[in-house]
């Protein structure tokens, strides 16, 4: 019997509330606003960083579990540096050499290894020209240690590799801006100005090469060398152990034979960093933290004009159903149940201000998603969060008016013009 009474009035602060929602439609909205405003930032910001984590995540898989990296410079979160060495201790780490990968693979615990190097240039083929194409130089293992496989064609050889063939990898973005329809295997292009030969299509270009919305293509790093126009000195190594070896002793022993080559002396720290994916993600995670810091500070903004808007719009209406709360006090409604109603609507008002940054969100979502290479998804996390925080504001903010119409003495409220 009690649940049905709260039922009937929960059900009749909602009602009372929409009566007010169409009777004041300015005041309403505007406290509509403010929520939906907090709201949608909470669900395109979540949706954003759920969808980045998860392709950074599904990145890293596909390189495989056990892969990890060497790099000349490595520290976790955003780097400022002003170009004096206190600020830039990369410039105290030497480069690493392709002698030292060729040392790394001949470890009994690694399986393979691939150098790499980057860099931004022009691409052609025929009339098309294209600028800023991503273009990477890597070892002759870089499909099995970098993960993914080849769609159509093959990778270059260590023959090739040794020889510095003029022969490239490309991901589908680029075949489709400059072969669109058309087989691209065996087609010449020109990169930096100079021809190459198509050899191979790669089908997990996302996970490949860290996205999938730009042209993107591989060569020989020996190739890479003399052709490319790059920033020199940050070449990477990325390192498979083999299959009865933990990623933990492989580790150790990439350490302990670099040490040994550069001559470190116990004591003195490594002046390279081995990276596991786990250290990716732990770093990530400290990125995305960042920005859920803002997401928590604007849907706050947004959240409390919203509270604000409440307390008006309820004060109001308690103003204006007086003489209702005095004849609902005179045939026995209590201070609790008073508060209750009031708390409903409030609540409400919010709850549809929530429902419609909801919308606004998941649309801004699917913007993201169609259009950019960030695969944006509502997380269900997000949606729960929202509806909460909106509750409890109007809950909160609507306590004052709803205290005050509780505590209306009924026979003045009666009198009440």
């Amino acid at each position: 019997m009690a649940i049905g009474t709260t039922l009937t009035r929960m059900a009749e602060g909602v009602g009372i509330a929409l009566d007010s929602v169409r009777a004041s439609k300015v005041r309403a909205f505007l406290t509509i606003l403010g929520v939906a405003i907090g709201v949608m930032v909470v669900i395109a910001i979540g949706s954003a960083i759920t969808g980045i984590n998860r392709s950074v995540t599904g990145m890293l898989e596909t390189a495989g579990p056990k892969t990890f990296y060497v790099f000349r410079f490595f520290r976790d979160g955003i780097q400022i540096s002003d170009g004096s060495d206190e600020l830039s201790p990369w410039r105290r780490n030497p480069w690493l050499t392709v002698e030292e990968a060729e040392m790394i693979r001949r470890l009994p615990s690694i399986r393979d290894v691939s150098v790499s190097e980057g860099t931004g240039g022009p691409v052609s083929y025929g009339t098309t020209d294209l600028t800023g194409v991503n273009i990477a130089g890597f070892g002759p293992a870089w499909v099995l240690v970098n993960g993914g496989e080849l769609r159509a064609g093959r990778s270059f050889t260590p023959v090739e590799y040794a020889s510095g063939a003029h022969v490239a990898v490309i991901n589908e973005k680029l075949a489709e801006q400059l072969f669109p329809g058309l087989d691209p295997i065996g087609r010449r292009i020109k990169i930096f100005g100079q021809p190459f030969t198509v050899i191979g299509l790669h089908v997990e270009a996302a996970s490949l090469f860290g996205g999938g919305g730009d042209p993107r293509l591989a060569m020989p790093h020996t190739t890479f060398t003399k052709v490319a126009d790059y920033w020199k000195g940050w070449m990477d190594i990325a390192v498979l152990p083999t299959d009865a070896a933990t990623v933990a002793d492989a580790q150790d022993e990439v350490i302990g034979a670099l040490r040994g080559s550069r001559g470190l002396k116990p004591g003195e720290e490594n002046n390279f960093a081995v990276v596991t994916q786990d250290r990716f993600l732990a770093m990530w995670s400290k990125v995305t933290g960042g920005f859920f810091m803002v997401m928590i500070a604007l849907s706050s903004v947004g959240l409390m004009v919203g509270g604000v808007g409440v307390v008006a719009i309820m004060m109001i209406s308690v103003t204006e159903r007086t003489r209702e709360i005095g004849v609902r006090k005179a045939l026995g409604a209590t201070r609790g149940e008073i508060m209750f109603q009031f708390l409903v609507e409030a609540a409400t008002l919010t709850l549809i201000g929530c429902v419609a940054g909801i919308g606004l969100g998941a649309l801004i979502a699917w913007g993201v998603r169609s259009w950019s290479p960030i695969p944006a998804q509502v997380p269900v996390g997000s949606v729960v969060a929202a509806v909460l925080a909106s509750i409890l504001t109007g809950v909160v903010f609507g306590l004052y008016p709803a205290s005050k119409a509780s505590r209306l003495d009924p026979v003045e409220a009666l009198r009440y013009e």
